[in-house]
């Protein structure tokens, strides 16, 4: 896989020194067991997958590059350029501001951009009507376009369908970036509608059999299907794709659902006439972030520290997955921990930063799950692995730590 030149300061000495065990030990990515660094008192589980995905590194990458090339020209990100509070106040440091907010917001006058400025396309990509308006202005929206491989393939795999004659269901969070820009490019193709999750899916079903007035659709679904959408036309073929950091097993649940409705309402015979069976559109980031926590789930654990983005689609993932397993707090860095005692950490229902107390259990030996979402540095996480460790005594060595993990990988 390609190597991104990605500034030294988001690498780490622990870390990164993990991952090149792990990936010198399993290159198939086979095992996805936790690495264990056993301290003597504390104990941490570290996902086998997490941190800076493909996509990540590459948006990094462009974006950094942007800065260096073009130290004479103003210079904006379209939005957060990946959901990461620490990458995106770095840039910003470096004069880089944003014209929009995540939820699409207008966060600078775009009446006052010009053809020489330089405007970065974030990882999540960006709608066509947006890109068109930049083109009108005349920037430049290729040289500096960061958008991930991954999420243009579902735009392939939304084209298809809608090619196809399929309508494009879109299992993803409608204020997202990422759905936001795909459902812009998938109503190019076809008739396209966004679900949240499994819920919404038996609601749509419930459209499907006939059970509701159609009325009922566009008042559940508001501000969610392509314009024109005819609930007596459009619900009679159907293909599922997703934003690319929803959990695989609802996509999976979504798709089966509305594929079982599919064949009870026409027989299973030629039912792929009316079904598309696509397989999930996730980035292999996320499946294999995804596989690495549910190894990690097979351990027993204290607690569990998820570390990314508060915003972050792929983390608040990975938190849900952990909190059904033990106690999880899910934090942006190493000063959200306070002391052995004391954690600020965010709850992704309510959306607020609760302080816990006593979050680290008086025991002899505690054992700890750790891991980040796909935009969170390993600087970061390796500064959260210390900040803990450091309210141990009597540690092993970090060096007879490592020893061991290669020794036993």
């Amino acid at each position: 896989m390609k190597q991104f030149d990605v500034p030294a300061f988001y690498r780490s000495e622990i870390i990164s020194k993990i991952k090149e065990i792990r990936k010198a030990n399993d290159p198939l990515k086979k095992d996805f067991s936790p690495s264990v660094l056993d301290f003597g008192s504390v104990k941490f589980l570290i996902s086998r997958h997490f941190g800076f995905c493909y996509g990540v590194e590459n948006a990094i990458e462009i974006s950094y590059k942007a800065i260096e090339e073009n130290p004479d020209k103003r210079i904006f990100l379209l939005s957060e350029m990946i959901h990461n509070p620490e990458v995106n106040a770095d840039l910003q440091s470096r004069g880089v501001r944003f014209l929009m907010d995540t939820k699409g917001n207008k966060a600078f006058d775009w009446s006052e951009l010009t053809p020489d400025d330089i405007v970065v396309i974030p990882a999540f990509g960006t709608t066509i009507e947006i890109q068109k308006t930049l083109e009108d202005i005349g920037v430049n929206v290729s040289k500096y376009n960061t958008t991930c491989p991954f999420v243009e393939r579902v735009w392939k795999m939304s084209a298809k369908l809608g090619k196809g004659d399929y309508t494009i269901i879109i299992h993803g969070k409608q204020k997202h970036e990422e759905t936001r820009a795909t459902f812009s490019h998938a109503k190019e193709h076809g008739p396209s509608l966004i679900i949240r999750d499994i819920e919404e899916a038996k609601e749509l079903a419930k459209v499907i059999r006939g059970e509701v007035p159609k009325e009922d659709f566009y008042r559940i679904f508001e501000g969610r299907y392509s314009e024109g959408f005819d609930v007596e036309k459009h619900l009679e073929r159907l293909g599922v794709v997703n934003q690319t950091t929803m959990l695989a097993t609802e996509t999976k649940e979504i798709a089966s659902f509305l594929k079982a409705e599919i064949i009870e309402k026409n027989g299973e015979e030629g039912y792929k006439h009316y079904f598309a069976d696509t397989r999930d559109s996730l980035c292999y980031a996320t499946n294999d972030n995804q596989n690495s926590t549910y190894g990690l789930l097979e351990q027993e654990a204290d607690l569990a520290i998820v570390v990314g983005g508060y915003n972050s689609s792929n983390t608040t993932h990975l938190v849900e997955l952990c909190e059904d397993h033990c106690q999880t707090y899910f934090i942006n860095n190493a000063d959200n921990i306070k002391s052995k005692s004391q954690i600020s950490h965010f709850d992704y229902r309510t959306k607020e930063v609760l302080e816990s107390d006593s979050f680290i259990p008086e025991k002899d030996k505690v054992s700890i799950i750790l891991t980040s979402g796909a935009s969170c540095p390993d600087a970061t996480v390796d500064s959260v692995l210390r900040k803990v460790l450091s309210f141990f005594e009597d540690q092993v060595s970090l060096e007879d730590v490592l020893k061991k993990l290669v020794n036993h990988v």
